[in-house]
């Protein structure tokens, strides 16, 4: 089974540095006042979230957040073992970077939004650090599946959160392009790339040379599918 890639690389910008306090005169900032005002009058703040989208926003942020710390418990848990091989070395900690980066922005946005983790963390913990270390035991072929498997079932994921989101929006050009979901479509986007790219990455290290790849990824998928629906609801 080949994945297309659907992730993209960003251009580097480079911003030009400038004097820290640059002299700007009244009329200067008048002016800039007057524009800021009729920016932010073509942009109002977008209206309060209905009871609906208020909790799918928190049942989203709370299971993702919870995904994203057991995607980060299992390529710890695969670092431990595969870091003494040169080449794999670098490829399993530029994945685990990535989510180490998705876990501290859903920590935010649980923190922001004043949103209950699921209470089933310390399962998460033990489970995906041991099946992180579990895979990498078994040989590069099978933890490279696990990630398939994982990053199958992740991406689908965010898929069907923004397909949601979509739905639930269609009608309200206002939320679509300000406020507190369109920052959780952004991010969802951005993440589900990542996921996807890491999905790729396991394809190339030939993932599906498992022995017993079949059992071996149905199995992690499933568990994956029924952690996300137990971090949904308890």
């Amino acid at each position: 089974m080949a994945s297309r890639r659907l992730s993209s690389l960003l251009p580097y910008l480079r911003c030009q540095q400038r004097s820290q306090f640059p002299y700007t005169s009244p009329h200067r900032l008048a002016s800039t006042r007057a524009a800021n005002t009729s920016e932010a009058g073509r942009n109002p703040k977008p209206r309060p979230l209905t009871e609906k989208e208020r909790e799918f926003l928190q049942s989203a942020i709370r299971v993702n957040q919870a995904g994203e710390l057991g995607a980060n418990l299992i390529y710890e848990g695969q670092y431990a073992i595969l870091k003494r091989d040169p080449r794999l070395k670098p490829l399993i900690r530029h994945m685990w970077d990535q989510e180490v980066h998705h876990l501290k922005t859903f920590n935010k946005l649980v923190a922001k939004h004043r949103i209950r983790p699921t209470a089933l963390r310390p399962l998460w913990n033990v489970a995906g650090y041991a099946l992180g270390v579990g895979t990498a035991l078994l040989g590069e072929k099978a933890a490279m599946a696990c990630t398939e498997a994982i990053e199958t079932e992740i991406g689908g994921h965010y898929n069907d959160q923004l397909r949601t989101l979509l739905d639930m929006l269609k009608d309200d050009q206002d939320l679509l392009q300000n406020g507190e979901l369109k920052e959780l479509m952004d991010t969802i986007r951005e993440f589900r790339d990542d996921e996807l790219e890491h999905l790729d990455t396991a394809v190339e290290h030939d993932s599906q040379g498992a022995e017993g790849y079949d059992i071996l990824f149905n199995a992690i998928r499933g568990g994956c599918k029924a952690a996300i629906w137990l971090s949904q609801r308890i």
